[in-house]
């Protein structure tokens, strides 16, 4: 008799940031960020992405919380080992801040979990005058 595999939900979740100098205006306290997300199901089960919660936060303390059905307009299914990347943006009022949250996921066989995004600095970088 074999042993049925033990079945395994996990999203990984890797987001690069940049700053968007040309979409800023830091006179007018408008400071434009862009971010990288690649989704890799790292589980045994094929997942759909459903929707996110992103909670952003700027160096002032103000909190934005941002929820909706899918990313960027799609809802990827992801089999076992395959990515997904997309790109959005975020603007902020201050020069830094952070993006954390979740995507809410419902693997092929019904099971609903939660894949964490980790946080994330959004930063001009330094300058010298």
């Amino acid at each position: 008799m074999s042993a049925v595999p033990e079945r395994k939900y996990a999203i990984q979740v890797a987001v690069k940031s940049q700053y968007l100098p040309e979409q800023s205006q830091p006179d007018a306290g408008q400071y434009s960020f862009a971010y990288t997300v690649r989704i890799t199901n790292t589980g045994n089960v094929p997942t759909q992405i459903i929707s996110r919660h992103w909670i952003i936060t700027d160096a002032n303390g103000k909190v934005i919380e941002v929820k909706g059905l899918g990313v960027v307009g799609q809802q990827p299914l992801l089999s076992p080992g395959q990515s997904f990347e997309y790109s959005s943006g975020s603007q902020l009022a201050t020069p830094n801040g952070s993006m954390h949250g979740a995507y809410f996921c419902v693997a092929e066989d019904g099971e609903r979990f939660e894949a964490p995004i980790a946080e994330f600095a959004l930063s001009m970088p330094r300058t010298l005058h």
